[in-house]
């Protein structure tokens, strides 16, 4: 099993995007009316799953029209949040393209959840064999806010319904090859259907933790992200979180955007 952090760009938010903070500010996660001293640049990830069973992706990161016309990719409302960055060489199809990787040849996409940051790549892998999130995640995109459909136009996602699993704050998730190698696991609040990703490794277990914190600050202090759609659900993701990462068989935890993980191979 190898696992490739992949940093697929950056984006620039509110510190309490990342870390839910108490203002008089009715909505200091926007960064609307607030200065540049509460603004901090965080890595958008992707990761490469080397799996005996398959070539798994998880997360696209930013589309290369990012470099061109930020404000038609994001829309109006989300560019007025947040702004991304993608350097040349560092797109998600760039970076396959470096290790020899065509989208035909990933067996999945898994897409932890659907906001832009995740999704954004997503026409560079369309011709993966199977693109998947949870059923949960996949009717939430469809009718609430804070999703950009257009991201995901004319492809096809297929979707899983929440199964028994020994692992996550409820125990439910999906064993994706259904040998215990690989779940995906349900880890909600960030948004209703977000999964982290649970892999085995020689010596343990790897969990890419996704948005149920922004960094290891996050669950050691029990700060929630600054964007919750169920608060109780987000702290009892977060609880899991940091029990998790104090079990013997823990190898690591990755979350999407610490500043602190670099791109590096896990094997």
């Amino acid at each position: 099993m190898k696992v490739h952090i992949l940093h697929t760009g950056k984006v620039l938010i509110d510190r309490a995007l990342a870390y839910k903070e108490r203002s008089p500010h009715p909505a200091p996660y926007t960064g609307w009316l607030r200065g540049k001293k509460n603004k901090m640049w965080v890595p958008v990830s992707s990761y490469l799953i080397e799996h005996p069973k398959g070539l798994i992706l998880v997360d696209t990161g930013w589309h290369e029209e990012m470099r061109l016309n930020q404000k038609k990719h994001l829309g109006n409302f989300a560019y007025s949040m947040y702004k991304g960055e993608l350097l040349e060489g560092d797109s998600i199809a760039e970076q396959l393209h470096s290790l020899g990787v065509k989208s035909k040849d990933l067996d999945f996409v898994i897409l932890s959840h659907m906001h832009s940051d995740h999704v954004s790549g997503l026409k560079h892998v369309q011709n993966a064999k199977k693109i998947l999130t949870s059923e949960i995640e996949w009717n939430s995109a469809q009718k609430k806010l804070g999703y950009i459909k257009s991201m995901w136009d004319n492809i096809s996602i297929d979707t899983f319904k929440l199964t028994d699993i020994p692992y996550g704050p409820y125990k439910k998730g999906y064993d994706l090859f259904g040998d215990r190698t690989l779940y995906l696991v349900y880890t909600p609040g960030h948004s209703d259907g977000m999964i982290s990703i649970l892999v085995k490794m020689k010596n343990g277990w790897l969990l890419l933790a996704s948005d149920v914190g922004y960094s290891e600050r996050s669950w050691k202090e029990m700060i929630l992200p600054g964007i919750t759609t169920n608060r109780k659900a987000a702290y009892h993701s977060l609880k899991w979180l940091k029990g998790f990462s104090e079990k013997k068989d823990c190898v690591g935890i990755v979350t999407n955007h610490d500043p602190e993980i670099k791109s590096t191979i896990i094997e």
